[in-house]
C-alpha cells in the first residue's frame, strides 16, 4: 500500500514548510546558500535551499518513474494521487501569493511530468503484457 503513495508529496511538503516559515523567513529562505564549493577554475560554486528542493523533486520523479514501470495492484491508486499531487499544485500555485515563485513552477512541472510519465508508461507496459493467441 505504501507503493501508492506519490512521493511528490514530500517537495510539496518540504515547500509548504519553508513557506510557512520553519526553516526561517519564508520564501525568501530559498535563496539562502545550502552549500558552497571552490572549482578547480577558481568559480565558487554555490547551492542554494530553492536549488535543493528541485534536485530533490527530480530524484523523486526519477524514482516515480521506475514505481510507473510495475504494473500492481497499487499502480492504479499511484496515478489517481499523483494526478491529485498535481492538481494541489496548480492551484496552490494560482490562489497562494506565496506559490507564484520560479521554484514552484519548477516543482508542479515536474509533478505534471510525473503524473504523463505515469500514465504513457504504465499503459505502454500494460500493452506489452496483453497477448492475442491465434
Amino acid at each position: 500500500m505504501f507503493a501508492a503513495v506519490p512521493l511528490m508529496l514530500v517537495p510539496l511538503a518540504l515547500y509548504n514548510l519553508v513557506m510557512i516559515g520553519f526553516w526561517g523567513g519564508g520564501i525568501a529562505a530559498f535563496s539562502d546558500t545550502v552549500m558552497s564549493v571552490a572549482m578547480l577554475s577558481g568559480a565558487l560554486w554555490t547551492l542554494s535551499l530553492g536549488d535543493a528542493l528541485v534536485l530533490v523533486a527530480l530524484v523523486v520523479l526519477f524514482i516515480e518513474v521506475l514505481k510507473a514501470t510495475r504494473s500492481g495492484n497499487g499502480s492504479l491508486l499511484n496515478h489517481m494521487l499523483s494526478m491529485l499531487v498535481f492538481i494541489v499544485f496548480l492551484v496552490e500555485f494560482l490562489l497562494v501569493r506565496n506559490a507564484a515563485t520560479p521554484i514552484f513552477f519548477m516543482l508542479m512541472t515536474i509533478a505534471f511530468i510525473d503524473v504523463v510519465a505515469g500514465f504513457a508508461i504504465s499503459n505502454r507496459a500494460a500493452a506489452r503484457d496483453v497477448s492475442i493467441g491465434l
